[in-house]
């Protein structure tokens, strides 16, 4: 493992790496941030964020989390995805869960977790409303596996019903909302592949929080104004 001091030693090595190959990196990453990507993941030490996706800084706006939920009443959660789309622009919303999730598994498990009780009730939430699918299935490990996407699932919806989210897409036709699980063992990235919009239409007629109806059709805001929804 790293010791303390090693970490110093690391950030001069990483400052004199980029140095090398020039000065517009430092002057770059000390400018405004533009980020496309808002990534709300699970705090899991395994699983980091600009790494598993090969991105640079300033690439990503990333939220952490136990179990990456996103809970209304949770102020931290709610700022940031507020201040991503309102403030910073960005294009995708991924809400990125893991197999092995300790959060995951400590919620499908009866027991006392003291003040993790509440936190991990979201899930058993995401449980109850899966529950005959999840309890067909025989073997333990392919459960929780399960569980993990429902719980993105669930996680990604709940960023679909906010205010900010449903304001700017009708605006601007953008951002999308996408579902990732990463694998631990072989290093891959899941997409879901979730149907952003179908999720809003289907939940708009009880959370709309736009001026109008998001989707009185089909069609997208952005098709209905005339230009294409962003897609990258």
């Amino acid at each position: 493992m790293t010791t303390y001091d090693e970490i110093f030693e690391n950030n001069r090595k990483w400052i004199e790496t980029h140095n090398a190959t020039g000065p517009e990196f430092l002057a770059r990453l000390a400018g405004d941030q533009r980020p496309d990507y808002l990534y709300i993941g699970c705090s899991d030490s395994r699983v980091t964020a600009e790494e598993l996706m090969g991105v640079a800084p300033g690439e990503v706006f990333v939220h952490r989390n136990i179990a990456n939920l996103v809970n209304n009443i949770d102020l931290n959660a709610m700022s940031v995805i507020e201040y991503a789309v309102q403030h910073l622009g960005v294009k995708h919303i991924v809400v990125c869960g893991h197999y092995g999730c300790g959060g995951v598994k400590a919620a499908m498990q009866a027991q006392d977790l003291g003040i993790m009780n509440p936190w991990l009730r979201n899930i058993r939430d995401v449980y109850r409303l899966h529950h005959q699918e999840l309890d067909a299935i025989e073997d333990t490990t392919a459960r929780y596996d399960r569980l993990v996407e429902l719980n993105v699932q669930e996680q990604c919806v709940n960023v679909i019903k906010t205010a900010a989210v449903q304001q700017r897409y009708l605006k601007h036709g953008y951002p999308t909302v996408h579902g990732w699980v990463f694998d631990l063992k072989t290093g891959l990235l899941k997409d879901l592949k979730l149907d952003f919009e179908d999720i809003l239409h289907g939940i708009q007629q009880i959370y709309n929080l736009g001026d109008k109806a998001l989707f009185e059709t089909k069609e997208t805001p952005a098709q209905e104004i005339g230009t294409k929804a962003v897609s990258e």
